[in-house]
C-alpha cells in the first residue's frame, strides 16, 4: 500500500451500482458481488448487499473480513440475528424517507379520494361520481416523527391539515410540537387520519391494537408505512370489516400477504406491496450514501448511519 494512497476494498449487488459510484478516487476496488455464491474476496472494506434480500444472503460474510455491511433499507430489525459476529452494520438512512414519504401521501390521498374505487371502475368502464373525504381540514396524526415522519409532514404542509406529531419521547423538534406515546389516550379521539412510520421491533408491535383502534374516531384512516407488525392485523380487520375504520397499507403482518388473507379485497383497505423505498429516488440516494461511506473510511472517520456493532 502507498503512503499517500489508501485502498479501499467495495463490494456491491449489480453492475448499475458500480456503474453509479463512477468515478471514484484512486485505490478504491469495486467488485460486483450479488453474495448468490461464495465471497470472491476473503476481506472487503464495505460490503452492500443486495437490497430486500439480507436475511437470505448475510450468512455468506461468515469468515469473510468485512469492515463494514451498508444494507440498502432503513428498517433493520432481525439483522442481528443473521449478521455474523462482530461486523459492523449500517442502515439507509438518507436514501428512502422522501420517495416514502411520498407513498404515504398518495395511500392517504388514494383513500380519502377513492381512487383505489375509480380504478376499479375505470376497468370496468363504469362512471359513478362519488363525494369523497378531503384531506383538507383533517386532523392528521404522524406517529413516528424521525426521518420519515418529518419527510411526510413537510410535504403536507401545503394541504391544510391539523398536523398531531407522536414520538417516543415528548419534545420540540424542528418547530413541530412532539408529543410522547403516554399522550395517545388523549390524543387519538381528535385524530381522523394516522399515518405509522415508526421503526419495528418490541417496542412498538401492536402499538396499533384494538383499544388504540377503538379510540380513533368513526371513519379514520390508518396508514402504515412502517413496519407490518405495528399493527395488530387481527384487531384491524375487525374494525374494518365493521366499517369503523379505513386502512391503507405498505407493510402488513404477515408480509407478503398471503394468498386467501381477510384484508384482501376488504372494502375499506387499500394495499401497496412494501413499495415504500422502491422509486427511481433510490437509485441515486444509495450510491451517494456508499460514496460519501468511502469518503468517510478514505479519510480515517467514522462511517454514518451504524447500527449495529
Amino acid at each position: 500500500m502507498s503512503s499517500s494512497i489508501r485502498s479501499l476494498v467495495v463490494s456491491v449487488p449489480t453492475d448499475e451500482l458500480a456503474r453509479d459510484l463512477a468515478p471514484l478516487p484512486e485505490g478504491v476496488d469495486v467488485v460486483v458481488w450479488p453474495m448468490d455464491g461464495p465471497a470472491p474476496r476473503t476481506a472487503f472494506d464495505i460490503v452492500v448487499p443486495p437490497y430486500m434480500k439480507m436475511a437470505k444472503v448475510l450468512e455468506r460474510l461468515e469468515g469473510v473480513e468485512v469492515g463494514l455491511v451498508q444494507g440498502q433499507s432503513i428498517g433493520y430489525e432481525g439483522v442481528a440475528d443473521v449478521l455474523p459476529p462482530h461486523l459492523r452494520f449500517a442502515n439507509a438512512t438518507t436514501v428512502h424517507e422522501t420517495s416514502t414519504a411520498e407513498l404515504a401521501v398518495a395511500l392517504t390521498l388514494a383513500s380519502q379520494r377513492q381512487l383505489d374505487l375509480f380504478a376499479v371502475n375505470t376497468a370496468k368502464g363504469v362512471w359513478a361520481p362519488v363525494f369523497a373525504d378531503s384531506l383538507a381540514d383533517r386532523r392528521v396524526m404522524l406517529l413516528g416523527f424521525g426521518g420519515i415522519g418529518k419527510a411526510v409532514a413537510a410535504r403536507l404542509l401545503g394541504f391544510e391539515v391539523e398536523l398531531i406529531a407522536v414520538a417516543s419521547t415528548a419534545r420540540n423538534e424542528d418547530g413541530m410540537p412532539v408529543h410522547g406515546v403516554d399522550e395517545l389516550p388523549e390524543l387519538l379521539p381528535q385524530a381522523e387520519i394516522v399515518i405509522a412510520s415508526l421503526p419495528g421491533g418490541d417496542a412498538t408491535r401492536h402499538i396499533i391494537d384494538d383499544a388504540f383502534l377503538s379510540a380513533l374516531p368513526d371513519g379514520a384512516l390508518v396508514v402504515n408505512v412502517g413496519r407490518g407488525p405495528l399493527i395488530d392485523t387481527e384487531a384491524l380487520v375487525g374494525h374494518v370489516q365493521r366499517g369503523r375504520i379505513r386502512a391503507a397499507l405498505d407493510v402488513t403482518d404477515p408480509e407478503p400477504l398471503p394468498e386467501g388473507h381477510p384484508l384482501w379485497g376488504l372494502p375499506g383497505a387499500l394495499i401497496s406491496p412494501h413499495v415504500g423505498g422502491a422509486s427511481t429516488a433510490m437509485r441515486p440516494r444509495i450510491a451517494r450514501l456508499v460514496k460519501r461511506q468511502i469518503a468517510h473510511l478514505l479519510a480515517g472517520e467514522e462511517p454514518e448511519n451504524v447500527v449495529i456493532g
